[in-house]
């Protein structure tokens, strides 16, 4: 790990996300705290500490409710909406670790240490970097709502642990596992990880399609049939 920073921060719990360093995202806020912490974001151009709660369905979460593992983000833009709630696009810089939370009624903060990854062997790293890649490419032809720009993102990334990153974010996986990968700080491993989870849900999507086929083309036949039927009867 690295010194702890310098600074406290005003932290967002996450909801069904995690973010990950590089990902740009937008968010919807409604909860008054998390609109507070916003505010105070914009007013002093600071950074926010985006960590998600471990129980999602909690609208009010304890310090114990959100995990210690999130991001240092930049909020990139700020729109308030007319029902009250706040969109925002933010970008993840920095995996981080909440280290204290600071009392504060108004919203979260707290201080927290950078989290330092580890390369891992050089020829397996790039062999699972390119693994990686090119199954992601399969995947996005299935899942087929994967936006254009991730994956000319994915595509032309160079770097082992932004491309382990960069997929991580558009995997349909619980946020459980999207969590593990944020807290997995070998990139080696979370490559590997990254890859066995892509293969997984690819193996899913793919019985999905294939149900799915057949009960089109069961419901073409029973139509036609039904057609034939009445046209016999007229």
């Amino acid at each position: 790990m690295k010194d702890p920073l310098n600074a406290s921060y005003p932290v967002l719990p996450l909801r069904d996300i995690v973010v990950f360093p590089h990902m740009i995202v937008p968010l919807f806020v409604g909860r008054e705290k998390s609109v507070r912490a916003l505010e105070e974001v914009m007013s002093d151009d600071k950074q926010i500490l985006l960590s998600s709660q471990i129980d999602p369905t909690v609208d009010d979460p304890t310090h114990d409710g959100i995990y210690k593992a999130g991001v240092l983000a930049n909020v990139l833009q700020l729109l308030k909406l007319p029902d009250g709630t706040v969109k925002v696009l933010v970008e993840g810089q920095a995996r981080v670790r909440i280290t204290r939370f600071v009392d504060n009624d108004a919203y979260f903060e707290a201080e927290a240490e950078y989290l330092t990854e580890m390369p891992g062997d050089k020829d397996t790293t790039t062999a699972l970097q390119r693994a990686v890649g090119e199954e992601f490419a399969r995947y996005a032809k299935v899942r087929k709502n994967i936006p254009e720009e991730a994956l000319t993102a994915v595509s032309e990334s160079t770097e082992a642990a932004k491309l382990a990153d960069l997929v991580a974010g558009h995997l349909g996986i619980e946020v459980k596992e999207k969590q593990e990968l944020l807290e997995t700080l070998s990139i080696s491993e979370r490559l590997e990880k990254v890859y066995g989870l892509m293969q997984g849900e690819l193996s899913v999507l793919q019985v999905e399609k294939k149900i799915k086929t057949r009960v089109k083309s069961q419901m073409e036949k029973t139509q036609r049939e039904y057609y034939l039927n009445e046209q016999m009867k007229a």
